[in-house]
């Protein structure tokens, strides 16, 4: 359990949201299940609806039973509740924070020397009015740097920003109130088991790192498939479409932490340093480029959706092509591909090696050796697998046959739960490790890479996005892109909907 001697407050602006009650608090219960969640905090919403601390945790019970059921029990969640309070206001008016200034200054008392987590659970375009409140109230002001106590902390939702323009804008505009150090810009998929156990198994593992590199790795393959449609999300998406709401931050991050250096030891500033450098060293296109190295598609019915203009073209499946231009990974194409009501849900990192020089065996006529790869599952069955030649027995002749290995995580920690995304952010937020959280020119260029992919599929002069069939598996521009660097997409296990 975490100790802290000062009062700890974690304060959710927008609380009375779809993120609170799907991610938040469910989390948060689980963290205090597991008894990792200190003894003095206390977790205060705060929005424009009226609710009070009795409605607030009425709301949030129907939420838990809902996204843990598996958790729940009355008496767990009666001693979790009495740790909700809620701050009735809207923090982006004048005096909307009045009453969270008073709860605070009742709860912490005269010293005013409390910890404070403030997580923005709300619409981007009101960071920096919320921010300028915040400081005018003296919420966010006074803490020492280093992380000493009374610290100041904010966690930022994604989308940050929508272009590389905006993303510099809205961080300077934070800069203004905020240090560097008190800023956790959130990307879930980071926090995912498998992302992370990618740098556990490059780095904490002799066997394959040697082999990570252009002399060994013919191509890399990232894939997030989503068999949901946009649902209730339509006015949102349709402004933002695939290339903002997945490349710019979670496949980039996934590329990021597959292409980057060890850094000497692990720690957040370290670890951020070698990812920058990683974006770094990916080429960013001119828009001619961008757009050859571009396939966008869009499921049959998006237009219908609600909030989605019956014109748009905004793409909700794309694939991009991508190169690194330094030592390890010089001329070895990373596709990238992403898409919404796709075959299934799942997201894999593919690993195709190059084939051994010389091939000694006969191959059947018309044949060809299928060369061994790699597969990091990241959802929604966590593994690694391990594709290898062998000879099958028992033959009239020497054959080869291709087959796995396999590490599942289920299987292997079968005793364990493999936690949400959220729980691993909120405690590591509220201990002041940032190791999984983006820096400010992480994020600046990520956007610098996918501007060019961006306005290429928003230019009204280029063909509309190609149609394809909910279930499938993409457009077949997608095969094209990828077919004229001689490539094939590969996934290991069809049912996974990747292949």
């Amino acid at each position: 359990m975490l100790m802290s001697e000062s009062p700890l407050h974690l304060v959710i602006l927008g609380a009375s949201g779809d993120l609170t009650a799907r991610k938040l608090v469910p989390s948060l219960f689980r963290l205090w299940l597991k008894k990792r969640l200190p003894e003095k905090l206390k977790v205060v919403g705060i929005s424009r609806t009226p609710l009070g601390d009795e409605g607030f945790r009425k709301k949030m019970a129907e939420a838990v039973r809902q996204f843990a059921a598996k958790e729940w029990s009355d008496d767990a969640w009666n001693e979790f509740a009495k740790r909700l309070f809620y701050a009735q206001g809207d923090a982006a008016a004048d005096g909307g924070l009045s009453n969270l200034k008073a709860f605070l200054a009742a709860s912490e008392g005269s010293s005013g020397n409390g910890d404070r987590l403030f997580y923005f659970s709300v619409m981007p375009e009101l960071y920096g009015s919320i921010l300028a409140r915040l400081d005018a109230a003296g919420l966010t002001t006074g803490a020492p740097s280093g992380g000493e106590s009374p610290w100041r902390r904010i966690v930022i939702e994604k989308p940050f920003g929508k272009n590389l323009e905006s993303a510099r804008s809205l961080n300077k505009a934070i800069s203004t109130y905020l240090r560097e150090d008190q800023i956790y810009r959130i990307d879930h998929y980071l926090a995912k088991e498998t992302v992370q156990n990618v740098l556990v198994f490059r780095f904490a593992n002799t066997l394959f790192e040697p082999l990570w590199n252009h002399n060994y790795i013919d191509h890399v393959q990232i894939t997030v498939s989503e068999a949901v449609t946009v649902g209730n999300r339509g006015d949102y998406y349709d402004r933002a479409g695939v290339l903002r709401d997945m490349f710019q931050n979670h496949l980039l991050q996934i590329l990021a932490v597959t292409a980057m250096e060890a850094p000497s030891r692990y720690s957040a500033d370290l670890l951020r340093n070698e990812k920058v450098k990683a974006l770094d060293a990916v080429t960013v296109f001119d828009d001619a480029k961008a757009l050859e190295s571009l396939a966008t598609g869009q499921y049959r019915g998006y237009a219908n959706e609600k909030g989605v203009s019956a014109s748009s073209r905004t793409p909700t499946y794309a694939a991009i092509r991508l190169q690194i231009d330094n030592w390890r990974w010089r001329g070895v194409p990373f596709y990238l591909r992403s898409g919404k009501g796709l075959r299934s849900r799942a997201s894999e990192i593919l690993i195709q090696f190059r084939c051994p020089p010389h091939l000694m065996f006969p191959l059947p006529p018309g044949s060809e050796l299928q060369c061994n790869r790699l597969a990091i599952c990241i959802q929604p069955q966590e593994g690694i697998h391990l594709n290898f030649q062998t000879k099958v027995p028992d033959q009239e002749k020497l054959v080869l046959d291709p087959v796995d290995m396999e590490f599942s995580y289920r299987k292997a920690f079968s005793g364990l739960s493999i936690p949400e995304s959220y729980e691993r952010l909120l405690l590591d937020a509220l201990l002041g490790d940032a190791s999984l959280f983006m820096r400010s020119d992480e994020i600046e260029r990520s956007w610098a890479i996918m501007d060019p992919f961006i306005r290429a599929s928003e230019d009204s002069r280029l063909p509309m996005p190609e149609i394809y069939e909910t279930g499938s598996i993409g457009p077949a521009s997608a095969d094209r892109l990828i077919k004229a660097s001689g490539h094939d997409w590969i996934g290991l296990y069809a049912d996974r909907g990747t292949s």
